[in-house]
């Protein structure tokens, strides 16, 4: 079994809702072992005038590969109400794979680590809270310390672990 920690977020349409979906339906995937606690951010990049996110992050175990879990995330995104638009732009669903294990994969469609993981507290903060020894195999250094660095500006709680079981 693979180990996959993914990044979710929503910032259009039931935000709360569609994230509690897509977990239940990533068990379709794998084994879902640990749910990070729900925060809040703004959007970063993209048109201006968007609505805040809310993100959070998972551990699955997957017998899938890395592009086969890349495409089963995307077709749950389309399914969401997901469609092509700008870069960084609104969504009611967004799946992003930040690591696979300690592998470095670098893909026509998929590069893990995430390559804007160690900048982004909407990321790191949730990954810290389920897996803060876990390392990013480019950095040498483990998500704990790269959290502690990024620090929470702009990120803020919103529900505690256990929010995808309603």
């Amino acid at each position: 079994m693979n180990q996959a920690f993914l990044g979710l977020g929503a910032n259009i349409g039931p935000r709360l809702l569609n994230l509690r979906v897509a977990v239940e339906r990533l068990k379709d995937a794998g084994t879902l072992e640990a749910v990070s606690s729900l925060y809040e951010s703004d959007p970063v990049g993209g048109p201006e005038g968007q609505p805040p996110f809310y993100n959070a992050v998972c551990l699955i175990r997957t017998p899938l590969s890395p592009l086969e879990l890349l495409s089963f995330v995307k077709s749950l995104e389309r399914e969401m109400g997901r469609w092509e638009g700008p870069r960084w732009g609104p969504r009611p669903l967004d799946i992003d794979i930040l690591l696979w294990g300690d592998k470095v994969i670098k893909e026509e469609d998929l590069e893990v680590p995430h390559p804007r993981l160690a900048e982004r507290p909407f990321f790191l903060v949730p990954l810290a809270e389920i897996a803060p020894q876990a390392h990013h195999p480019l950095l040498g250094t483990t998500i704990g310390q790269l959290a502690e660095k990024v620090g929470r500006r702009g990120l803020s709680l919103v529900l505690r672990r256990g929010w995808e079981k309603g």
